[in-house]
């Protein structure tokens, strides 16, 4: 059995017999529970901890588990309806009034129902993650000289180093902070480059995640609609002229949810506006790591053809490892990137330095490139498999564009499709899917759905996916019966 399979049906059994047991009753050994439910030392272990933390047990070094006592009643609740009003008061005097609007980020955070297919997933399956190599990492990384202590604020040398040999050209390790993860990275950037009130220029549609962290600092999306080759660059000069807007956020790489590359006529088109603007280029550079095997040659990043500082750049270790291994790098050149480094001491002083050591540890060792040649092969697979599986069972959902990197399909459904209808309906039969509204910062033109393969098993569980979405897309008359 897997080990936390394991932990889960102890704890399970554990929590059922507590009753048995007076308050402050001693619990069975540790090698009375090992051979009677058949685990290891260790899963018991795991399980009392657990068990020790939900306030159930209290373990006691040299006597064993005991059953806690029984917990006091909670406080009489309070009225807390006044909060309405101090919250929205401010909203009056603010041009923009600030919005915290979580939804379009959970839907890729929250696990679905046993048994439900996750086409909404945003990070690999645990297959797909290098679990025995970040274990690995972890350990030697907490032996290391100092790896406890206070680490430099902008952070580890090495690790700058490391982040900025990747982003190229002349963009060197101190242009490069480290910060926890591509949302907080994104979250610093925009708070340093726009004031409350702002406008900022976005894709359409773009990452539901970004326009959270906009809303919620106060600052006004304004679309800019993209096609296969990235985002229109005469469009973004008219929405820059339009708006006196000083910022904008793109993914030019497999950009979610589009799946789109900027084209290389694009590229420095895209900078000669933004800078003819007095304009920054905020550039995602989420899933460079999660190339398909028969990708061609990637376009460098922005920053590494940028010389003039209009480019902020975001990348992340996080997709192509783990939602838990936060570590991430914003690198930016001229007087800028001082102000982003005091914006994130300010927000969160540093990122953990054992997080840091393990991100060195994990990327020079031999087992980083055998684990991205896996993902890549094993995502072109599923990729693939959906694509052929979404022709064979829905022939009337169109594939306008399959990107050679990312982890997603954009579909567009029928006209007048109820994106929320089908969503509940994909749902009861067995799939989660993402509507496609989160992702448009304005009225979107048409329905649509985007699809993941990076958050299921495999092959199989794609196949059976789609073959259920169907079931949904009929249900709802998307499409109709075969």
């Amino acid at each position: 059995m897997h080990e936390r399979s394991s932990v889960g049906d102890l704890v399970s059994s554990l929590r059922s017999e507590l009753d048995r047991y007076s308050s402050g009753g001693k619990l069975p050994s540790s090698r009375a529970l090992v051979e009677r439910f058949r685990v290891s030392p260790v899963t018991v272990s795991r399980a009392l901890a657990q068990l020790s933390a939900e306030g159930l047990v209290v373990t006691r070094p040299g006597a064993g588990a005991f059953r806690a006592a029984p917990r006091a009643a909670g406080p009489v609740a309070g009225d807390t309806s006044w909060q309405e009003v101090a919250l929205s008061a401010d909203a009056t005097s603010e041009l923009v009034p600030r919005t915290v609007d979580a939804s379009g980020v959970l839907v890729s955070l929250a696990a679905p129902p046993p048994g439900v297919v996750e086409f909404n997933g945003g990070y690999l399956h645990p297959s797909l993650q290098p679990e025995r190599a970040m274990a690995a990492a972890l350990s030697r990384a907490g032996r290391r000289p100092g790896a406890w202590g206070r680490p430099p604020t902008e952070g580890l040398p090495e690790l700058r180093e490391w982040f900025a040999r990747g982003i190229g050209g002349a963009v060197t390790a101190a242009e490069v902070l480290i910060t926890a993860g591509g949302q907080s990275a994104l979250t610093t950037a925009l708070r340093a480059l726009a004031p409350p009130g702002a406008p900022v220029l976005v894709e359409s549609p773009t990452y539901p995640g970004m326009l959270a962290i906009a809303r919620a600092a106060g600052l006004r999306p304004v679309p800019v609609p993209v096609d296969r080759d990235g985002v229109k660059p005469d469009l973004l000069a008219d929405a820059f002229a339009a708006t006196g807007a000083r910022v904008f956020v793109c993914q030019p790489l497999f950009q979610n949810p589009t799946g789109a590359v900027l084209a290389p006529e694009r590229r420095g088109e895209v900078l000669r506006i933004a800078r003819a603007a007095g304009a920054f280029v905020v550039e995602d550079d989420f899933v460079r790591r999660l190339v398909h095997e028969d990708a061609g040659p990637l376009p460098r990043p922005l920053a590494a053809d940028d010389p003039d500082g209009v480019v902020v750049h975001v990348c992340s270790l996080t997709k192509a490892t783990s939602p838990s291994f936060r570590v991430s790098a914003l690198a930016a050149r001229g007087p800028v990137l001082e102000r982003l480094r005091a914006i994130q001491v300010v927000d969160t002083f540093f990122v953990p330095r054992p997080l840091q050591e393990a991100a060195l540890e994990l990327v020079g060792s031999p087992a980083w490139p055998r684990h991205l040649r896996a993902v890549s092969g094993e995502l072109r697979a599923r990729r693939e498999a959906m694509t052929a599986a979404l022709r064979l069972r829905l022939p009337e959902l169109p594939l306008p564009h399959v990107p050679a990197g990312g982890y997603q399909l954009w579909l567009r459904l029928p006209d007048g499709t109820d994106e929320q209808a089908l969503l509940a309906a994909a749902l009861r039969a067995g799939v989660a899917v993402t509507p496609g509204r989160p992702y448009f910062s304005a009225e979107p033109p048409a329905a649509h759905l985007r699809l993941s393969f990076a958050a299921v098993a495999g092959a199989a569980e794609i196949t059976e996916g789609v073959r259920r979405l169907r079931t949904a897309c009929v249900e709802t008359g998307a499409v109709a019966a075969s």
